[in-house]
This record gives C-alpha cells, structure tokens and sequence, in this order.
C-alpha cells in the first residue's frame, strides 16, 4: 500500500529556579529571564493570581507593577491582573477558563507572548490549560505558592482541569518555559497547606529514593515545627527528581505506567467523594498509607517499614483515615481503580512497594485486600495516642 511516513521529536527546555521576594527590586532573576528570552519584536505578558495568594500578600500587585516597568523592558504588562479563586474550584469551574481566555482575546496575547500564573498547584493547573488551548499554545510560566506546587505539580508538565465530576479530564502536556519557586509564599501558609504538600515527597522518596526517606524521617519534626531552611531542602530534592523522572522516561504518559502517581488512585476518588474538603495532599497521605498496607498484606514490605511510613506521616500530622473509604462497603472509594485504569489509557498500572525506595508496578489490585488495608488504617487511626 502506498502511504507516507514521518517520525519527529521536539525538544523541551525548561529551568526551575529557586529564590525568595522574586519580585524585590533588588532581586534580577525574572527580569533576566524575560529579558533573555522575549526576542526582538515585542511581547506581552498576562498575570493570573490566586486570590488567596493576594490576600495573604496585599503587596503582591503593586510590587510586580513596580517590578515589570523597572526592569523588564521587553515586555509590556498587561495592568488588568485577573484575580481568580484558587484551591480545587479552579478545576471545576468552566468559567474560570473562559475568563483568561476571554483576556487573552481582549488584550491581543499572541503566541510568542507570555501568561504567568501564580499560585497554588490547582490554579496552575487551569491557568496552563488556559494558556495551551488559546492560539494552539501560549508560552506560560509558573511561580508555585505551596509546598505541593512548588515541590511536585508546578515543576510537572501536565495542565488540567476537572469535568464530568472526574479528576484532570481535560488536560494537556506542554511543559512551562519556566518556574519560579519563591520560598517566601510558604511563610503565609496556613499549617494544613504546609503539611500537604510534604506527601508528594514522602511519595517520590517510598518509590524512588531511599536516602530522601530516611532524611524525611529524620526531619519529619522539624518539618512539622516549620522549619523553612528544612522545607527548602525537601522542595529542592522533590524538585529534582520529579525532574529527573520526566527527563528519563515517558514525560506524555503515552504508556500506562504512572509511578508518580503512587497513592493517587484512592485519592483522586477520596477527593471527589468528600467534595474536594479534603486537600490532594492530605488525600495523597491517606492513599500512600493504603497502599503501603496492601504493600504489606503481600509480603512485600515489613510491618516495621509500613509502620515508619505511617509514623511518618502521622508525626507530620496527617490523619490517615477517612469515612468515605469504607462507605458503602468501601464499593464507592474502590470506583477510583477503574477510573484510574481508563485514565491511564487501559490497562490498570498501580505503584506498590517492596522496600523503602523501591517501587513495583503491578497490574491488579484485590478488592477484599484493599478491604483489609482500610480496616487496618481504620483501627490504628482510632486508638488512643
């Protein structure tokens, strides 16, 4: 049969930096990029903010005014910052889309230009879809204001937002062409955001890292205590292997294995089933410890590693269950598999493990295990301290 063929491959590109007060005039680092990467013909550049994040920084707006027309020559800023709700009802509002898109079409955001969003893992999310579906592609930047964005969805390459009552149905992959984590955004947090993000790097480390376990067992008090230089140091590591994961493997997902995802299938339902009251990390934390069980029930993992893997989520003060685990016979939670299995493209691919820092994948999951682990996580949880 005649017929053509062609094979191509796009390179990406894209730092993460880390600094605090990005927006000090004394602080050269995001004029430096701009004014690096924004070409001869000029540009513009859009900003969409968390409106948490600009309550808890009421000096946010007017610094990055003063900022960009002091040192970013390049660019012409848009002086109409929207101003959207972060946390997950970013995901599930279409509106929220339609306003930046709208902006876009208004104020005549090309291609080349630039849309920056700035806040927590949710809204980057939506502001990064935002961004790829408008012109075939915008050039976004992210600058994360939690541990969770900063640590491991910010540096990712996935945009998203949620639809049909299901977790990131619509999404893309177009990675940012650059990331700002400002470590002064952490200070504002309140403790249950703070303490959220560290389950993504208690996950990476159970699957990836061993030495990065140990070090957050170590540091697990601290970390609950606040300690920023700690946080920093447990960002930087997260960062780099999450990094590292998209550099050596398969950065679209055009597979079914998704080790990152280790913990997530309960949690993208346990999100959805409490109405997304509990936060992606908290619900992260509680599917890590599932699965760490099951790990258990196995014969792959010891009973004293399951429970420093527990210990250490509790000491940073984690609650490790939740009602709706076993409600309706835990039938309701266990959807989640089959959901899972359909996002990651047909065949079911979970993230077990068989030592601290060693992940496996396997390909089915028995519900009366799964059963067991719940009643487990169940018991210990409700024992006195």
């Amino acid at each position: 049969m005649d017929h053509l063929q062609q094979e191509f491959s796009v390179r990406f590109l894209y730092p993460v930096f880390f600094t605090s007060d990005l927006f000090a005039t004394t602080n050269s680092l995001f004029a430096d990029f701009f004014n690096k990467s924004a070409g001869a013909v000029r540009r513009k550049l859009l900003f969409i903010v968390d409106s948490g994040v600009v309550e808890a920084h009421p000096q946010l707006l007017d610094s990055i005014r003063t900022y960009v027309a002091q040192h970013v020559a390049a660019l012409d800023l848009i002086d109409d910052v929207l101003i959207l709700p972060g946390g997950e009802i970013a995901k599930n509002s279409p509106d929220a889309v339609e306003t930046i898109v709208d902006a876009i079409d208004r104020y005549g955001v090309d291609r080349h230009s630039f849309v920056v969003g700035i806040g927590g893992g949710s809204i980057l999310d939506m502001v990064g879809y935002a961004a790829a579906i408008s012109h075939r592609g915008i050039r976004h930047v992210r600058i994360p204001t939690t541990v969770l964005s900063q640590n491991d969805s910010g540096v990712g390459v996935k945009n998203g937002v949620n639809y049909r009552g299901k977790k990131n149905f619509l999404g893309t992959f177009v990675p940012p062409v650059a990331v700002f984590n400002d470590s002064t955004f952490l200070t504002t947090l309140d403790d249950r955001d703070w303490r959220a993000g560290t389950a993504e790097a208690i996950k990476v480390a159970l699957i990836k890292d061993r030495a990065f376990f140990d070090w957050l067992d170590t540091n697990a008090t601290a970390l609950a205590q606040r300690d920023l230089p700690a946080m920093q140091y447990l960002i930087h590591r997260c960062a780099d292997l999450h990094l590292k994961h998209i550099a050596g493997g398969d950065p679209f997902e055009m597979g079914s294995s998704r080790p990152l995802d280790f913990g997530h299938w309960s949690a993208h339902k346990l999100e959805q089933l409490t109405d997304f009251e509990l936060r992606h990390g908290e619900a992260v934390a509680i599917g890590i410890a599932l699965d760490t069980l099951y790990s258990q029930q196995l014969g792959w993992l010891s009973e004293a590693d399951a429970d420093r893997v527990l210990n250490l989520m509790r000491t940073l003060g984690f609650s490790l269950y939740q009602p709706m685990l076993d409600a309706n016979d835990s039938a309701d939670v266990l959807k989640g598999l089959a959901e899972f299995r359909e996002h990651l493209g047909g065949q079911l691919t979970i993230m077990l493990l068989t030592g601290l820092g060693t992940g496996v994948e396997v390909h089915e999951m028995d519900d009366s295990r799964i059963r067991q682990a719940i009643a487990q996580l169940k018991r210990t949880e409700s024992q006195p301290a």
